[in-house]
């Protein structure tokens, strides 16, 4: 695994971002377990961002500590083995009132579907500032 002090998304992640993949986010429950939720993410910059709402566990475990680690994996799996990438980083959660990344979210996974109606919840946009990235090496792909 690589240290970045200055992290950069490497080629190889970004691929794996810009194609069908899988996204599973990390969290830590306040008694030390893992929590882990399978999330849709897009990239902005060097950062990664996805959609969540206040109360969930995952929401709460990020405010309270805001290490998080998160999985990505190329859809289909394939035979001879398949690219994936763990970033660790920090996070930071800004208010989306009228939940328009939401939307976003829905329009570059879920084809411009409209997401489903969620009475009374609170929208929040989490960015992620990776620090450690590492890419298997599956496919000729390793991040350094």
């Amino acid at each position: 695994m690589t240290q970045l002090h200055n992290p950069v998304l490497t080629d190889a992640v970004r691929q794996i971002l810009n194609g069908p993949h899988l996204s599973v986010l990390a969290t830590t429950n306040g008694d030390g377990s893992p929590q882990t939720s399978v999330i849709f993410v897009t990239q902005e910059g060097d950062d990664i961002l996805f959609s969540t709402i206040k109360g969930r566990r995952k929401t709460t475990n990020m405010l309270r500590d805001p290490r998080v680690n998160l999985l990505v994996h190329t859809l289909p799996v394939e035979e001879d083995g398949s690219t994936y990438a763990t970033i660790s980083g920090t996070v930071e959660l800004t208010d989306d009132p009228d939940g328009s990344f939401h939307q976003v979210m829905y329009d570059i996974h879920m084809g411009g579907a409209t997401p489903p109606p969620e009475p009374g919840a609170e929208r929040l946009i989490v960015r992620i500032t990776p620090h450690t990235l590492y890419a298997s090496p599956y496919g000729g792909t390793r991040a350094e």
